[in-house]
């Protein structure tokens, strides 16, 4: 009975009925600044001396020993290292941004860098963990399942949470899961490494009875459920498998079409590139104007950002980034959804100012997981644009002023959602629960 759920709202929304679902809209706590969030995490550790957190002081004193008692990373470290990129004010803010970002810098104005992230743990799974579901440890729900538990989808034949990404980042689906929360929370994934949505969403049409006879069956399905619930009464797990397999159906209907960004104009699709994160960040946007709540997109598989070899690869990294989410936040605002979307941009940690030593022997040019400072952006959605919070130490390896850890994060993105952080809580296992735990303040100081 469980797996053929279809029927309950399904077959009723094919009637012109409505029953209500957990996925149906809810009212927030207050009035909300932003509608949907899109998270675009480039996992694997953006290091923050060479992209927004300009050092002068590392070029001052390169090769030399960072001051103070020896500092133990993740993996054995040597001396200061200087960017290699160059940085130059931009905007009217005149905020500095590295080169390797050239478009993102010229909207910089519309963009927070909060320079001063802190996190617990320097091994990806725990930090990949704390800035997707804010518990080092996997078994807690994901952000953008709190973020639908709380608010629900405005568009009912789609999910209210997308996760994007060409295979996995590690840890894979515990990031988006939706673990006590019930199923319909859960995010849906898809493989953004497709662009025709036959192929990116599997058996999204049923290609084997014609849509009379499935509307045969539904009827039926939907008859046994209700008789099999009225003979049981509330059945919350039951329930929400039957809602997880209703969105399911009524995907068949609107997926094919707002994944297919071929149907985008030529001129479009061109400033987004032809890569994975670039076709991810293209259908974000589709996603935004479908009301989806919230939509994730990883950079890649695995942790390409992860850097401990040679930071120059950064600039790859970097350049192939910046067209897309430059292209997404002008897009976002040509099409007068800027105002009510968050974007968010990040990454589990940072990449130390000091080079990595591979070994004994052999030094690279690279940088090691850096877990007391690091950057993240955030832009739209009632955040102040152009402007610096926070900062690092002189050498861009400590959040020293304003510090804000992941807990703060989660908080302020939940209340420009219109989510008290303390309030949006689930009894479970014999007491509340909430994403950020028992810690989280809200950053009043970036809100517009």
């Amino acid at each position: 009975m469980i797996g053929a759920g279809f029927g309950t709202v399904g077959f009723a929304g094919m009637l012109g009925a409505r029953t209500s679902g957990p996925l149906d809209p809810k009212s927030p706590h207050f009035a909300p600044k932003a509608k949907r969030v899109i998270f675009l995490f480039l996992n694997g550790g953006l290091s923050q001396v060479d992209t927004f957190d300009p050092k002068p002081m590392l070029a001052k004193h390169e090769g030399e020993p960072l001051p103070g008692p020896k500092i133990k990373t993740d993996r054995a470290s040597g001396n200061l290292m200087k960017s290699p990129f160059t940085f130059r004010p931009r905007g009217e803010s005149g905020l500095p941004v590295a080169d390797i970002f050239e478009r993102v810098g010229g909207l910089i104005d519309d963009i927070c860098v909060i320079r001063s992230c802190y996190s617990d743990n320097g091994n990806h799974g725990p930090s990949l963990f704390l800035m997707n579901c804010g518990h080092q440890l996997p078994g807690r729900p994901s952000l953008g399942s709190w973020v639908t538990y709380g608010l629900g989808s405005e568009n009912e034949n789609l999910p209210g949470f997308v996760v994007l990404c060409p295979g996995y980042p590690v840890m894979g689906p515990s990031l988006w899961s939706s673990a006590f929360l019930p199923n319909p929370y859960q995010g849906a994934y898809i493989r953004n490494d497709e662009t025709d949505p036959e192929k990116l969403v599997r058996n999204i049409r049923n290609k084997v009875i014609s849509d009379a006879e499935q509307t045969r069956q539904l009827e039926l399905l939907d008859r046994l459920n209700r008789s099999y619930l009225k003979r049981l009464g509330h059945q919350p797990e039951m329930e929400s498998a039957i809602a997880s397999m209703e969105v399911a159906y009524r995907m068949q209907m609107e997926v094919p079409d707002v994944f297919d960004i071929n149907k985008e104009p030529e001129h479009v699709r061109e400033r987004y590139g032809d890569s994975d994160f670039g076709k991810g960040c293209l259908m974000a946007l589709r996603l935004a104007e479908n009301d989806v709540r919230m939509v994730q997109v990883y950079y890649g598989n695995f942790q390409p950002w992860d850097s401990h070899d040679d930071i120059l690869v950064h600039g790859k990294l970097a350049r192939q980034a910046d067209v897309p989410i430059s292209a997404l936040i002008e897009d976002l605002k040509e099409r007068g959804l800027f105002e009510d979307t968050l974007l968010v941009i990040g990454s589990e940690f940072g990449r130390t100012p000091m080079i990595q030593n591979s070994g004994l022997e052999k030094i690279g040019k690279g940088r090691d997981h850096n877990v007391p400072g690091y950057t993240t952006l955030l832009a739209g959605g009632g955040v102040k644009g152009g402007t610096a919070y926070g900062a690092t130490d002189d050498f861009g390896f400590k959040a020293v002023e304003n510090r804000v850890h992941p807990h703060d994060l989660h908080a302020t993105i939940l209340h420009l959602m219109g989510l008290d952080h303390t309030r949006l809580t689930y009894r479970y296992s014999g007491r509340d629960f909430r994403l950020t735990d028992v810690g989280g303040r809200v950053i009043h100081d970036i809100i517009a």
